[in-house]
């Protein structure tokens, strides 16, 4: 439900730290700010520190839908980058976030030539894939109530509060069907 990867981290950090020409920022979001906007020209790369995000898409009926919920280490935009295209899904800040800005040109540079980033981008992609196919499969196995009761105790963990409307968009669902499964919780 939180995904984090400590190992791009660590990469990072470590390129920031030895970088001469700041072609890596590091940047503060207040919660509730958007980081990267949906169908908008991607303008940087970016690689949580610290926080937690929400990524999502926005339908064409207007109605949201939560695909992740990002922390310590994600890495956002690369695929942006490599496809060169629109942002795929906002990016939005769920509580205070720290995130190392990358120079889209320095980072299509470290593409090219930095085997290490490399292994990690593969790494996130496969992750990604088996997360992907681990949630669908689990959607379909388990009812919404499993699923909400394990948000909760994500969000209990995290000491984060995620709103009703987030919830219901992770889960797909609407507020109103929420509701009624939270009554029948308690």
């Amino acid at each position: 439900m939180l995904r984090t990867n400590q190992s791009f981290l660590h990469y990072l950090e470590g390129l920031y730290h030895q970088q001469k020409g700041g072609d890596i920022l590091l940047r503060y979001f207040s919660k509730g700010e958007t980081l990267l906007t949906q169908d908008a020209p991607l303008s940087k790369v970016m690689l949580i520190k610290e926080g937690i995000v929400k990524c999502y898409f926005t339908e064409e009926n207007g109605k949201e839908y939560i695909v992740e919920f990002l922390g310590s280490g994600e890495i956002l935009g690369e695929v942006e980058l490599i496809k060169n295209i629109s942002c795929l899904c906002g990016i939005e800040a769920l509580t205070d976030v720290t995130a190392y800005i990358i120079n889209l040109a320095y980072f299509n540079n470290l593409i090219k030539n930095d085997i290490a980033l490399n292994h990690l981008l593969l790494n996130s992609f496969a992750e990604r894939i088996i997360n992907t196919s681990s949630r669908a499969s689990y959607q379909q196995l388990y009812t919404v109530e499993h699923t909400l009761a394990q948000l909760l105790i994500m969000q209990s963990k995290q000491n984060i509060q995620i709103s009703k409307e987030d919830m219901a968009a992770y889960l797909g669902i609407t507020v109103r069907s929420l509701n009624r499964i939270l009554k029948n919780i308690k």
